[in-house]
């Protein structure tokens, strides 16, 4: 008598005689694995780390669906996702024309942004910051980017740092109910810049606080502004540095060859157990031989060895 056999973890169907035979692909076993491995994410020792999607920028494909998978593939469960990306894969109009892309924002249907959403969701990747908007924008882009934002499932917005951004976004963050995150590059080592100016303007201004910039601007160690200002930071880009007064200055480096505090960085966050997001920015040049995907991935590890126990 013939039997046929749908094997559960494939779409193969098999005739066999008699006794029954149970045929383990090894596919099956990967495809097991990838699951686990999605399932744990990227959150280690109570941090959760990601990273921005602007690390993958030197990858082939720049469409919203080759970054997700260059995140899964970097083992990844959380992005600060780069707004030209999505606003290519909802359609936004290919012209310099500003009218022309004001109108599209301004009108634009919020479903394929939540078709977005889903597309992540399924992948197990959290779509944590949108940089998406610009403090110059009309007040209907600037809504438009809010409600991008809210159908991402994002916290808030994230853009560049100053005191007329923040002026000019507080209404909206009071508005819509999300934050605006903002993010520096070197302007900490301006003398008269000051990250309290800007947060006092409203409560929904956070930071993005790029500790990599910060470092090789300063000299100062991140940790004791991240102390200071923990209940103001949204998330940490992570990178590491050399110092202004090194003999090859403010450089990026492979993780572990800067003079950033990276694993004190870390531990900091982990040991007060603060909800910060800690996002690698690749930013170093990718060695001959390799890719951002393998480059991230290896940054990845760095920040998990300095956060979970090796047993």
């Amino acid at each position: 008598m013939k039997k046929q056999i749908k094997n559960a973890n494939s779409s193969f169907w098999f005739s066999v005689s008699g006794t029954v035979i149970i045929v383990v692909f090894a596919v099956s076993c990967f495809i097991s694995s990838a699951n686990a491995a999605a399932r744990q994410g990227s959150k280690f020792g109570g941090v959760q780390i990601g990273t921005i999607t602007y690390s993958f920028r030197s990858m082939p494909d720049q469409s919203l669906p080759g970054m997700l998978n260059y995140a899964v593939q970097s083992g990844l469960s959380s992005v600060e996702l780069m707004g030209g990306a999505v606003e290519q894969y909802a359609g936004i109009p290919q012209v310099k024309d500003p009218q022309v892309i004001r109108k599209w924002r301004s009108s634009v249907s919020m479903d394929k942004f939540k078709a977005i959403r889903k597309m992540f969701k399924t992948k197990g990747v959290k779509i944590d910051i949108l940089k998406l908007g610009d403090s110059g924008w009309s007040d209907e882009e600037i809504d438009y980017a809010f409600n991008v934002c809210k159908s991402l499932g994002a916290r808030g917005i994230t853009m560049e740092i100053s005191e007329d951004a923040a002026k000019r976004m507080v209404p909206f963050t009071e508005k819509h109910k999300l934050f605006v995150i903002f993010h520096n590059h070197g302007q900490p080592g301006n003398p008269n810049f000051s990250f309290d100016k800007v947060l006092a303007y409203g409560p929904r201004l956070m930071l993005n606080f790029d500790a990599g910039h910060y470092f090789g601007a300063t000299g100062l160690n991140p940790c004791l502004l991240i102390e200071r200002l923990h209940n103001r930071i949204a998330s940490i880009h992570i990178k590491d540095k050399t110092g202004p007064k090194a003999s090859n200055p403010n450089k990026n480096q492979p993780f572990g060859h800067g003079d950033t505090p990276v694993i004190e960085m870390l531990q900091l966050v982990q040991k007060n157990k603060w909800p910060i997001t800690c996002d690698i920015e690749l930013e170093y040049a990718v060695p001959e031989g390799s890719d951002a995907v393998k480059e991230v991935t290896k940054c990845l590890e760095y920040c998990r060895n300095a956060l979970v126990p090796v047993k």
